[in-house]
């Protein structure tokens, strides 16, 4: 299966010298933080402060608004897909919950992004791949021991992420506890009594 880096052409723009790399990282981050507080019509010159470069060095690495909303994007969801390795040494049901956790994390920045990402795109659909090649194979682990139910698909468990992710939430905890009450659903059903 392709990465988002290998079928999209987002990475093709990162700069390969290690000052515009690290320009190029800063835009990215910076992007990130002020479009989770502003949302997508955020100040493009706002994120090019944030970032300590000039708007020109922005314009450089993203000639247009939806260039940065991909790239944004991408890094997100490489991030995700990254940390389902990151959590092999965890029990299968551990291993399956924190990487849900990331998933709700990276959910919320993906809300600021998503009106402006067109569904049907190649990054899209690219992005959209790679999340299920991370996390499926962590439901396929915790439904071989045991742990997750049998009958539930990974289409299922980002449905369920979906939905909790679309409401604010009064405080992360709250957020948290609604999130560990579904993926008590998610656990096997006890067995029949005799």
């Amino acid at each position: 299966m392709a990465s988002v880096e290998q079928s999209t052409e987002v990475f093709a723009r990162r700069p390969k010298r290690a000052d515009a790399r690290r320009n190029y990282d800063a835009l990215i981050a910076a992007a990130r933080e002020v479009f989770g507080e502003g949302g997508a019509g955020a100040s493009l010159e706002q994120i090019a402060r944030r970032a300590g470069v000039g708007i020109g060095t922005l314009y450089r690495n993203f000639p247009n608004r939806q260039d940065l909303f991909e790239a944004v994007y991408v890094e997100e969801v490489r991030a995700l897909s990254d940390s389902a390795a990151d959590l092999a040494d965890l029990d299968p049901w551990d291993a399956l919950v924190n990487w849900l956790h990331r998933f709700v994390a990276y959910a919320g920045t993906k809300r600021a992004l998503a009106e402006e990402l067109v569904h049907d795109s190649e990054v899209f659909r690219t992005c959209r791949t790679e999340i299920y090649a991370a996390g499926e194979p962590l439901l396929h682990r915790a439904q071989a021991a045991g742990v997750a139910r049998p009958d539930a698909e990974f289409s299922d468990v980002v449905r369920l992420i979906s939905g909790i992710t679309a409401y604010q939430f009064a405080s992360s905890a709250q957020r948290d506890r609604v999130l560990a009450i579904a993926l008590d659903g998610l656990r096997p059903p006890p067995p029949p009594r005799a």
